[in-house]
């Protein structure tokens, strides 16, 4: 399975964004899109080292959101697997 990740657009340097995801930041490759049509603040999607997407902001917040309540989950349910001492999937 791919994953493309939603990344802020922090800074344009030529055909290259640095872009931040949860605190980190990451470059990503411009080729893909039309630079002109971007700049500091846009999201775009990320896969693989490339801006493939841009996406809109409500777009891209709703997709962090949803990422943000798997980590919880998953975060539950390893410590609940350690209570109980057993896998629960």
């Amino acid at each position: 399975m791919c994953l493309s990740i939603p990344a802020k657009i922090e800074k344009i340097e030529g055909e290259t964004a640095i872009c931040s995801i949860g605190g980190s930041t990451y470059q990503a490759n411009l080729l893909m899109l039309q630079v002109e049509e971007l700049c500091p603040g846009d999201y775009v999607l990320i896969h693989t080292g490339f801006a493939i997407q841009k996406l809109d902001r409500e777009e891209a917040e709703a997709s962090l959101k949803a990422f943000a309540e798997f980590k919880n989950l998953n975060e539950q349910m390893d410590r609940e697997e350690r209570i109980k001492n057993q896998r629960l999937i």
